[in-house]
This record gives structure tokens, C-alpha cells and sequence, in this order.
């Protein structure tokens, strides 16, 4: 038994870097080969370090040159070798190499694995920081088919051999949750940053696949990465997977909306249309090289306490339905929605929002954690000819119309408005459908909730099919309580 003494605390004990290597080494079953591109041999190198690896590395190779690696893996459609295609081609060839070279009858209890990763480290100006695609294809049993976890990370570190060393731990982290915490994938994504600090390496996209992983959803995965604070966003393609956020936003034209989609409304719907409209009347934006994306934030998420992940579902599944990109984001302000975005793209940026919303960006208090307070913020949020794209608002009780005109911001934030918006910083929608300003997601919501008629008028048509065939919100269930009630 080990010593104790008065007054220790009970903590998880993490294994290190070394520790986790010489295990995968010391077991006789686990082999397989590691293909690094771009960044040396740092993965590889603490498994030959930790000792015990010979019979676990069946071969550990860096095709680093270009025409080389293109003569192992094939050319890529787009000439480039960063890339998700590219991670795929590694894999899918070295454990094919493993199949044919390695006899299953002479190793019947053998658990193949290949590990690859193709990435950039930081460029010799140390104006681009760099990226890559790190990955692993791998058995738990001889007789299973191979699971898959592959993910993106882009580096935070000024030095390249920083970077490398970086690399080389979230590796092995990577190759030990694969083996050892592949029955609890949320703790896998926390044990990645086992020895590393989330300001060395942030973690943008995530996918899980193979037998091991059937019942995992990425999008909840990817929910995690922005909840554990690996990352500032993570995005949804209209086909409801998993998508790159450089593949979505590199060198395009961006408009984006924040909201709750609690469920997605006819206003909602109402203000993506007409923001488009007047966003692809600006000078160089072109509809082919435009994207939109709809965004809710983590604070929204967690507006009743800890995150639902089944609400959150919902969400994005109605959004992705309606043909919407999704991004779920840890910004509160606007200001780090746009820097966010311009790590992307240089092009044309809009913002689709509602006179509340706008009034609470020239509120001071949201920034008085930065040194330059609201003057900092509103230069970082209106550069490069950004727009805002306002929604009116109707006085449930008087009827009057709040526009641009008229909206009041605070008095000492007054004439900083006025510059804005005689600037032509700020653009009213006016072709809005005055039928439905009186309608709010939260009251739709709380129709639903309480199993009341009459909310599905007030809702694009898609959304309603959408929420009762696939019992969106818990719609079945809250129309049956209602009833028993009556």
C-alpha cells in the first residue's frame, strides 16, 4: 500500500509523456508505423526514446520532400500538402502496406495502427504561425475493422522547436487515448492536453470514426473543443458535418448573424434575407464568394446553466437544415468575431444584427478589460470597411419602429455613434416584412414548451416540419403533457 499522509487530497494521477510511450511499447500487439511530414520526427522520437520500441515502430519515415511525397501518396487535386486529403492518403497507404506486408496468419493477435501527420510550422518572417493535420487509424481487435480519429490544430508558439516538441506530446497523447480512453471520447479530447497548455496549440476540428465510435457524434465533440477551451470556434457545414473553419471563410466575403435559433423564426429568417440582399450590392462582393454564417454563442448555450447538448443539437440541426453554415463560438463581443474572421480572410465582412443587440456594442461595459476600452474594440471591429446590417424593432406596447435614426445609445456614447453611422457604418434594413416584428424565439419556445397551438405560423415552414417529425425541443413529448394536463 502505498504511503500516506494527514491531510492529502485525492487527484488524478497523469502519466507522463515517457510513462504513456513505454506502455504502448511494452505491449506485444500493438504495431504499426509513423509517417511525419513537415515538422521532423517529433512523435516517433519519444517512443524510440522511452525504450522497448522495436517491437511496436514498424517503421518510422519523413517524406519530406515534396516530390518525393508525391511519388509515396499521389498528387493532391490542389497541389497542396497540409491538408485533411492528405492525412487520409497517409493513413489509408501505410496501413495498407502493414496488411500486405505483415502475415495475419504468422500474428494473429497483432493490432495494427498507423499514425501520420502532415503540418507547417511557423514560417522564418514569424508572420504565419502555422497548422496541420495529425491523425491515427488503428485496431482495438485483430478481427475488428479500424477506427479513425483525425484532427486540426493550429500553433500558438513563436519558435519552431517549440512547435515540434509541442507536436511530438500531443502525439503520443493522441496514440495513448486511442488505445486506452477510447470508451470515454470527451476525456480522450481533455487527456490530448496532457502536458502541453492550451496557449502552446489549439485544437479547431475533430472527427471520430470506425466500430469503436459509432455512437459519437463529432458536432458534440466538436462543442466540447470550444467548452474545454481548446478553441475560440468550430463549425458546421450545411450537411450538418464537421467542417474546417479556414476550408469555410479563406479569402471570402462574410456575414454573419448571432442569435439564440431557439427555434430558428420568420424574423430570423426575415433579416438573413435582406442583409444578404443589401450585403451583395457592395462594391466586390460577389454571391460565388460569399459566405454566410450563423452563429451561437457558448454564453447562449449555457443561458439556463450547463450546457443541453440535446438542445444544442436541435439547434444546429434546424440551422443546417435551412441550408445554413453554423459556427458555435466563445466570443461575447462582436469585436472578436470580426478579428476572428480576419485570420481568414481579407475581404468585404457584415454584420446582420437587431437595435438591441447594437445598442449593447456601444455599451462601455463590455470592454473595460481592455487597455484602449470601447475606442480599442471598435477599431478592431470596424476596420476594413465592415457594415452592419440593421434589423428594426417594434414597441410591443406603442407600435413605434426602432431604426438606426432613432435608436438611443448612451449619452456619452452618443457621438461616436453619429460618426459611425454617417460614416455609412451602419445600414437599416428597410424592406423588412412588418408582419412579423412581433415575433421572438423565446415566446415560440415557451409555445412548445407548454404545448400550445399556433406557434407554427411564426416559424419558416421547413422549421416546423422539422421540430415535429423529428421531435425537435421535446415538442412530442411537451404536446402530450399538455393534454394529459387539460
Amino acid at each position: 500500500m502505498p504511503i500516506t499522509i494527514m491531510g492529502d487530497k485525492e487527484f488524478e494521477n497523469v502519466p507522463s509523456i515517457k510513462s504513456k510511450a513505454l506502455r504502448i511499447n511494452l505491449n506485444e500487439n500493438i504495431y504499426g508505423t509513423f509517417s511525419e511530414i513537415g515538422a521532423g520526427q517529433e512523435t516517433v522520437r519519444n517512443f524510440f526514446r522511452a525504450g522497448g520500441a522495436s517491437g511496436t515502430i514498424a517503421k518510422a519515415m519523413s517524406a519530406y520532400d515534396k516530390d518525393f511525397s508525391d511519388a509515396i501518396y499521389g498528387v493532391e487535386n490542389d497541389r497542396r500538402y497540409v491538408t485533411e486529403a492528405r492525412l487520409k492518403k497517409m493513413l489509408s497507404h501505410e496501413i495498407g502496406l502493414i496488411e500486405q506486408r505483415i502475415s495475419r496468419e504468422k500474428h494473429p493477435n497483432k493490432l495494427f495502427f498507423s499514425y501520420a501527420n502532415t503540418v507547417a510550422t511557423i514560417d522564418f518572417a514569424k508572420k504565419y504561425k502555422g497548422h496541420g493535420w495529425i491523425g491515427i487509424r488503428y485496431q482495438v481487435r485483430p478481427e475488428e475493422d479500424y477506427n479513425e480519429i483525425s484532427l486540426h490544430v493550429r500553433f500558438h508558439e513563436n519558435d519552431a522547436r517549440h512547435q515540434q516538441n509541442t507536436l511530438g506530446i500531443l502525439g503520443v497523447n493522441l496514440i495513448y487515448g486511442a488505445y486506452y480512453k477510447y470508451d470515454n471520447p470527451k476525456k480522450l479530447l481533455r487527456y490530448l492536453y496532457d502536458h502541453i497548455d492550451k496557449d502552446q496549440i489549439e485544437i479547431d476540428t475533430i472527427n471520430f470514426s470506425g466500430p469503436r465510435f459509432e455512437g459519437v457524434d463529432n458536432r458534440l465533440m466538436s462543442l466540447q473543443l470550444v467548452k474545454n477551451g481548446m478553441t475560440d470556434a468550430v463549425m458546421f457545414a450545411p450537411d450538418g458535418n464537421n467542417v474546417l473553419p479556414a476550408k469555410i471563410l479563406y479569402k471570402k466575403n462574410i456575414l454573419a448573424f448571432r442569435g439564440s435559433f431557439r427555434p430558428v423564426t420568420k424574423v430570423n429568417m426575415d433579416m438573413y434575407e435582406r442583409s444578404l440582399e443589401l450585403f451583395l450590392k457592395e462594391s466586390k462582393v460577389e454571391k460565388e464568394n460569399t459566405e454566410v454564417i450563423f452563429e451561437i454563442t457558448l454564453s447562449n448555450l449555457r443561458a439556463e446553466g450547463e450546457i443541453d447538448e440535446r438542445d444544442f443539437m436541435d439547434r444546429a440541426e434546424l440551422l443546417c437544415s435551412l441550408g445554413q453554415t453554423v459556427m458555435i463560438s466563445n466570443f461575447q463581443e462582436y469585436y472578436r468575431v470580426v478579428e476572428y474572421f480576419s485570420r481568414y480572410s481579407k475581404q468585404r465582412m457584415g454584420l446582420s444584427m437587431g437595435v438591441n443587440n447594437l445598442v449593447d456594442v456601444f455599451d462601455e461595459k463590455y470592454y473595460r478589460h481592455l487597455s484602449g476600452g470601447i475606442l480599442e474594440a471598435f477599431g478592431k471591429l470596424f476596420f476594413k470597411d465592415l457594415k452592419v446590417y440593421l434589423y428594426p424593432l417594434k414597441d410591443p406596447e406603442t407600435g413605434e419602429i426602432t431604426t438606426s435614426d432613432n435608436l438611443k445609445v448612451h449619452p456619452r456614447m452618443k457621438e461616436l455613434y453619429k460618426f459611425f453611422k454617417y460614416n455609412g457604418r451602419v445600414e437599416d434594413i428597410e424592406n423588412y416584412n412588418p408582419e412579423i416584428l412581433d415575433v421572438y424565439s423565446r415566446e415560440v419556445l415557451q409555445m412548445i414548451n407548454e404545448g400550445k397551438e399556433g406557434w407554427e405560423d411564426m416559424l419558416p415552414e421547413k422549421t416546423t416540419k422539422m421540430i415535429k417529425e423529428h421531435n425537435l425541443f421535446n415538442y412530442k413529448e411537451n404536446k402530450r403533457k399538455a393534454k394529459t394536463e387539460v
